[in-house]
């Protein structure tokens, strides 16, 4: 049986620098207030911000939580550029908080992309951000300055041969992708997540919410002093997640270590972390009354 949501969402379009953003909402504006503010939650690299029904239904307290599609995800439009950028997430987020909460910070929630953005966010926008979680972003290697005449050139090869991205023959086989992905991913969510994360092509497939560009190559390196250097300035108390039988470090192996890792949190200094069994990395699917309650735990603290 399909997985049935607790909490119903609503769906809402609108104008973001030149750009149809879906966002996906729960519960009331109403319901926000200086103690518990506009709940926003960021998805990672090729999901949806459906993806956190699970983590909403599993909250006890109603709130008022935004997940938008990111830009070239879900049903939020493809831009017209042929690359994606890492500060257009900035830009986006930006305007989006303008629509929602102009006056007042929110409390920001990001998995493993979008942590990654709600990182370096919350240091470039410090009085925007009331508290802070972060959801399994890692961030990526340190790269060098030899790096990029390699890098330019893979990129510009790809810009001849651009990816693709396979349809399926059914939502059934989308949902057992979701489940190779994810082995803690039950049946019941993952033929519900399918619907979020494809759509009927027209001629009998179904293929994915996600534009292909994003798996080019990016041509800029990911410089990791100028990311601490943005993480010097978040003012919010940080929680954050992992889930105990991730594979995200060790896919990275030796150009990334967990020392290395460990070192970059060692400089946040109002930092809380939690470890959760019995999840990977997409530990808002496997465990989400266990992230539920690690939140509100957090967000209520001194409310």
């Amino acid at each position: 049986m399909t997985y049935q949501p607790r909490v119903p969402s609503t769906s809402r379009f609108l104008d973001i620098r030149r750009l149809r953003y879906h966002v996906q909402s729960w519960g009331d504006p109403a319901l926000a207030t200086p103690q518990r503010p506009p709940l926003v939650l960021l998805h990672g690299w090729m999901d949806v911000g459906a993806s956190f029904q699970f983590l909403v239904d599993a909250l006890t307290t109603p709130r008022w939580v935004i997940a938008p599609d990111w830009r070239g995800f879900g049903r939020t439009s493809v831009p017209g550029a042929d690359s994606y950028w890492f500060p257009d997430y900035l830009g986006d987020l930006d305007v989006l908080l303008d629509a929602f909460s102009p006056d007042a910070p929110v409390d920001l929630v990001g998995h493993s992309m979008g942590g990654n953005v709600a990182m370096v966010y919350a240091g470039v926008r410090p009085r925007r951000v009331r508290r802070l979680v972060n959801l399994e972003g890692f961030g990526m290697p340190d790269s060098r300055p030899a790096q990029a005449p390699s890098r330019l050139e893979k990129w510009l090869d790809e810009l001849k041969s651009p990816p693709r991205l396979s349809p399926y023959p059914s939502l059934e086989a989308v949902a057992r992708r979701l489940q190779m992905n994810d082995p803690f991913l039950g049946v019941d969510k993952a033929q519900w997540l399918a619907a979020h994360w494809a759509e009927p092509d027209g001629e009998g497939r179904w293929r994915l919410r996600a534009d292909p560009a994003h798996k080019q190559v990016n041509p800029v390196l990911y410089r990791k002093e100028e990311v601490l250097a943005a993480w010097q300035r978040i003012q919010a108390p940080l929680l954050w997640v992992e889930g105990e039988q991730t594979e995200v470090l060790r896919r990275w192996g030796a150009a990334y270590p967990r020392e290395d890792f460990e070192a970059r949190m060692a400089t946040l200094p109002r930092l809380q972390r939690a470890l959760l069994p019995d999840c990977g990395h997409m530990l808002h699917h496997d465990q989400p009354q266990a992230v539920a309650a690690l939140l509100e735990e957090f967000l209520d603290a001194g409310s």
